[in-house]
This record gives structure tokens, sequence and C-alpha cells, in this order.
């Protein structure tokens, strides 16, 4: 599963009611992407797809998280945030020794 994948299962748990159009605006990624992951996540079955029934567009459907969907979102979750927090701890190490470089630099005046 992508970071694209997790972020629309959280969009769609928050409002079901998206648009595939809308969902791409909320996330800053392309509808054939939005497009792709939606698909990719009805094929998982974390996701199921139901037509408005008072709806004028037809074509308009609900996204649903479904238990299993629930589930693989937290397992995504931790997994994005045992991830994230190794970057971080990379990049503090780094600032770190450019702090260090910066002041020795500074103290060659």
């Amino acid at each position: 599963m992508t970071y694209a994948q997790y972020r629309v299962l959280k969009a769609v748990e928050t409002n079901p009611a998206l648009s595939q159009r809308e969902l791409a605006e909320q996330l800053g990624i392309s509808l054939g992407k939005t497009n792709y992951c939606i698909r990719a996540l009805l094929d998982k079955g974390w996701v199921k797809a139901s037509n408005f029934r008072n709806s004028h567009n037809k074509r308009a459907y609900m996204y649903q998280l479904t238990p299993k969907g629930i589930d693989g979102k937290a397992r995504l979750a931790m997994n994005f945030l045992r991830h994230k927090s190794a970057e971080f701890d990379a990049l503090k190490k780094e600032l770190a020794e450019l702090y260090k470089d910066v002041n020795r630099l500074n103290g060659a005046d």
C-alpha cells in the first residue's frame, strides 16, 4: 500500500460523499491516481462503493471503509509512523552535524 492510498482511506473515512474529483483536489493528486487508488482499495475489499439513492447524478458514489479497511488503515498508519520517525531521526542527526560544521566555520573567522 502507498501513502496516497492511506490518505484516500483517511479522507473517505472522514467524508464518504466526496467525489473522486473532490478527493483528488483535497489530496493534491491527479484524478487518475485517485481513481487508481480507489480501484485498488475496492479490489482489496478495504472500501466499498454504493450509489447515492437520492442523487440526481446516478454515477455519484459514496465510499465507505469496510472493517477490513479500518484494520488496514490502522496498520498502514503504524507502518508510516515508524518510517517517518526513522526519517526524522536521521534528519535530526544530519542537522546536528551541519550545525557543528557551521559553528566550526564561524569560529574560524
